[in-house]
């Protein structure tokens, strides 16, 4: 099998803007009127075949689509590009940029908007040649199995339907838009199996060598990690890319996610991954790559590093201490006692006077989900921004004795960097976070089993062959781009 569509999808297909789930913010700014953001009509799901296909150039707009969304993009069916004599309109580009945008948080400067659209335009002529092979071989997607990988995404980052069309009205996409980016993937995904998941033969012999390879480097430390990469083709290019590879660093840094900006300008194939390189051990990658990466701990995020073919932004989502290392078990450490002082944030949910239960609860959920996702105060603090209403205090250095005890007592279960639990004050909904810098946990290599590993090279063998599938039917294409 191919990696499941939802886990590549997961970030890309939703407006998490800043780190967080947006959703909930706009139902959070709505908070002081005691009611509940109005969600949008849904649009009504296309037909199996149509549900991954650009919509025809000279097409009526749908009549399905609600008022409430009409103004949201204005259709036009002009023709950007043709693959085959088959039309890409306007509409259609307008707003996959509009998804790309608002999915990976990235600053729309002119630069930017017109590096995402070749890139979202290169997408849609891929999906188009990537549909007619699926047609040519009588492959379709129903619009139950679109609604499931929805309902994995809304599950795994804990929203609901009208908070996921509210993510998307925010930035002024449609849901078929998101549908159709959905069933293409799944589209080309069971197109690639049918092809040739009978043709990949993992041998005995095989798993045999990569077990031997993982035993060898057990021992090692190990690092989970993502990569940007920016190609050089010629040296003269060299200061422009690095140039490039500086304002992707920034954007990540100001609260960009990885995996989206990864999708959207890396040039190696795990961006289709969301970057995800997966577990490498001490040593095995280039020399200036793991000189960076030994230098690393979990969260951190390196600067462009000049390597073979051009510059790469490595993320460490976790290091793993050699196989066997004894990691301390959290469950029997005493609690850290609290220091003196503590940087703090707050952000304060009011709610006015006497609200009523279900906004009492409402707002204690929003507040909850964010502190699941803010990953540092800086993040809180644009979070903020995004709520109407809501109020954002940086603390500074406080001292704890001024506080009050049920502040003190929901920061003593609170780890360093982290958010401590949202509670009720006669001001609304209270959220504090600490501002030190989080302490990575400790964790141990484990080996993969060799099942593990059978699974592992099936999935490295089939996802080769799907690249090289892609290249050869975009290839053979003709593209004519207007």
């Amino acid at each position: 099998m191919l990696p499941k569509t939802h886990s590549a999808l997961a970030v890309a297909a939703i407006a998490l803007a800043l780190g967080v789930a947006m959703p909930s913010l706009a139902v959070a700014a709505d908070l002081q009127r005691n009611a509940m953001v109005s969600p949008s009509p849904q649009t009504a799901p296309a037909s199996p075949v149509t549900e991954a296909a650009p919509r025809q150039a000279g097409a009526a707009t749908p009549t399905a689509t609600p008022a409430a969304e009409a103004d949201i993009n204005h259709f036009d069916d002009s023709v950007v590009a043709l693959v085959d004599g088959f039309p890409i309109s306007a509409y259609d580009l307008n707003q996959r940029v509009a998804l790309a945008l608002s999915t990976s948080n990235i600053t729309p400067t002119p630069e930017m908007k017109k590096k995402i659209h070749d890139e979202v335009l290169d997408e849609l002529e891929t999906e188009l040649v990537q549909r007619r092979e699926a047609q040519k071989n009588d492959i379709t997607v129903s619009s139950p199995e679109v609604d499931k990988q929805v309902q994995a995404i809304l599950t795994d980052n804990h929203l609901t339907m009208d908070q996921l069309k509210a993510v998307l009205k925010r930035g002024h996409v449609v849901l078929t838009t998101l549908r159709a980016q959905i069933a293409a993937s799944i589209l080309w995904q069971k197109t690639v199996e049918q092809e040739y998941s009978s043709r990949v033969n993992i041998t005995p012999e095989a798993v045999d060598a990569e077990m031997a390879r993982i035993a060898e480097g057990q021992h090692k430390v190990h690092f989970m990690v993502s990569e940007i990469f920016l190609g050089v083709d010629n040296p003269e290019d060299d200061e422009k890319v690095l140039k490039n590879a500086q304002g992707l660093e920034t954007q990540i840094r100001d609260g960009a996610p990885f995996a989206g900006v990864a999708r959207q300008f890396s040039q190696s194939p795990s961006a289709a991954q969301g970057g995800d390189v997966g577990l490498v051990y001490d040593g095995q990658l280039a020399p200036e790559l793991n000189t960076a990466l030994a230098g690393m701990k979990t969260g951190d995020l390196s600067q462009p590093i000049r390597s073979t073919g051009g510059y790469y932004i490595l993320a460490l989502r976790q290091r793993l201490e050699p196989a066997g290392t004894k990691i301390p078990d959290a469950s029997q450490q005493q609690p850290t006692a609290l220091p003196g002082t503590l940087p703090l944030a707050r952000l304060l949910l009011p709610l006015g006077p006497k609200p009523a239960k279900e906004v009492i609860e409402n707002a204690l959920k929003v507040a909850a989900q964010i502190g699941e996702r803010v990953p540092n105060c800086e993040v809180l603090s644009k979070v903020a921004a995004e709520i109407k209403g809501s109020v954002y205090m940086n603390l500074g250095t406080t001292r704890l004795g001024d506080l009050s005890q049920q502040i003190r007592d929901v920061l003593a279960k609170t780890e360093s960097g982290g958010v401590a639990q949202p509670f009720l004050s006669d001001a609304g909904v209270e959220l504090f976070m600490r501002c030190d810098k989080a302490v990575p946990k400790l964790q141990a290599f484990v080996p993969l089993t060799r099942e593990q590993v059978e699974k592992q090279l099936f999935e490295e063998q089939i996802s080769a062959m799907a690249r090289r599938y892609k290249r050869d039917l975009k290839r053979n294409a003709d593209i004519e781009v207007r």
